[in-house]
C-alpha cells in the first residue's frame, strides 16, 4: 500500500539568504545606473574644460590625450583681455564680452518680467472669479506645445515691422512671451497649495486684495518664486534658435557668439570650448546655489491641499 509523502519545506535560512542577495544585487544595479548617469552628464563638461586648457597640437593629436602636458590659460586671457599683438584669433573674440553683457541683460530682464507678470496672472486665476479660466490655462498649455519653427517666419515679420529685430527690447519681449505660460502654470499650482484663509484673515484686518498678496502670499511663496526665476533665467541664457534668428550684431548672446569662433584655418575648437566653459558658469552657479529651492518650488504644486 502506497504511503503519501509530504513535500519538503524550503529551509528558512536559504529563503532569507536569497532575499538578501536580491536586495544587494538590486542596490548594486541601482548605484551602477546612477554612476552611469552622472558620468554621462559630467563627462562632456569635464572634457570641455580639458580642451579649453589644451594647446592646439595636443588637442588635435591622436591618440587622445586625456590631460594636457602643457596646460595653458591663454584662451581665457584672450577672451577677457583680448589677443596679444600679432596673435591671429577669430573676430568673435572681440564680441565675447559684449555677448556676455547681452545675455545677462536679456536673461535678467526676462526673468523680472516673467516673475512679476506670471505671479500676478497665476494669483488672479487661482483666487479671482476669472471667466473660463480652465480654458485659458489649457489654451496656454496648447500654445506651449507648438514648435517655434512653425511660427518663426510670421514672428520675424512682425518683429521687423515693429523695428524690434536685433534689439534687447525685442529679445526680452520674445522670451517673456514664450516663458510666461510655463511660469503661470508653475505658480498656479503653487498658489493652489496655499490656504485661502490666510488672505481672508488679512483682509478682515484691513488689507486689500493686493495688500494680502504682497504682505501674506508672496512672503510664503519663496520656493515657488525662486523656482520660476531660476527656470526663466536658465532658459533665456541657454536659448539658441531665436537668438540666432532675431539678433544680427549688437545683441548677439553667448550661445550665438560661441558658434562664430572660426578663422581662415577652420573652427577654433579650443576657443569654442573656452567660451562654453565661461558661458556655462552663471547658470551652473545659479543651479547649485538654488537647487534646494528650485526642487521645492517645482514639486510643491504637485499635490493640492
Amino acid at each position: 500500500m502506497a504511503t503519501a509523502t509530504t513535500p519538503s519545506k524550503p529551509h528558512p535560512m536559504s529563503s532569507r539568504g536569497w532575499r538578501k542577495t536580491r536586495l544587494v544585487i538590486g542596490e548594486i544595479f541601482f548605484y551602477l545606473l546612477v554612476g552611469l548617469l552622472v558620468f554621462a552628464l559630467l563627462a562632456p563638461f569635464v572634457w570641455m574644460i580639458i580642451s579649453s586648457i589644451s594647446p592646439p597640437t595636443e588637442l588635435a593629436s591622436t591618440p587622445i590625450r586625456w590631460w594636457p602636458e602643457n596646460p595653458s590659460l591663454d584662451r581665457y586671457r584672450a577672451l577677457f583681455l583680448g589677443p596679444r599683438e600679432g596673435e591671429i584669433v577669430p573676430i568673435a573674440v572681440s564680441k565675447f564680452l559684449n555677448g556676455m553683457k547681452s545675455s545677462l541683460i536679456i536673461a535678467t530682464a526676462t526673468t523680472l518680467v516673467c516673475v512679476f507678470a506670471g505671479t500676478a496672472a497665476a494669483y488672479a486665476l487661482v483666487r479671482l472669479p476669472v471667466p473660463k479660466k480652465d480654458g485659458f490655462l489649457f489654451g496656454m498649455l496648447a500654445a506651449q506645445m507648438m514648435p517655434i519653427i512653425v511660427i518663426i517666419i510670421p514672428l520675424y515679420l512682425v518683429m521687423q515691422k515693429l523695428v524690434l529685430n536685433d534689439t534687447w527690447q525685442g529679445m526680452i519681449l520674445l522670451y517673456s512671451g514664450f516663458m510666461l505660460p510655463t511660469v503661470i502654470w508653475i505658480m498656479h499650482g503653487y498658489f493652489q497649495t496655499l490656504p485661502a484663509e490666510l488672505e481672508e484673515a488679512a483682509m478682515i484686518d484691513g488689507c486689500s486684495r493686493l495688500g494680502a498678496l504682497m504682505r501674506v502670499v508672496l512672503p510664503i511663496s519663496g520656493p515657488g518664486l525662486v523656482a520660476i526665476s531660476a527656470f526663466a533665467f536658465l532658459y533665456t541664457w541657454n536659448e539658441f534658435f531665436m537668438a540666432l534668428i532675431f539678433t544680427a550684431s549688437r545683441t548677439k548672446t553667448i550661445p550665438v557668439i560661441v558658434t562664430e569662433f572660426s578663422t581662415q584655418a577652420g573652427i577654433d575648437y579650443g576657443l569654442m570650448t573656452t567660451a562654453g566653459v565661461i558661458g556655462s558658469m552663471p547658470p551652473l552657479l545659479l543651479a547649485f546655489l538654488l537647487q534646494r529651492y528650485i526642487v521645492a518650488g517645482l514639486t510643491s504644486g504637485a499635490v493640492k491641499g
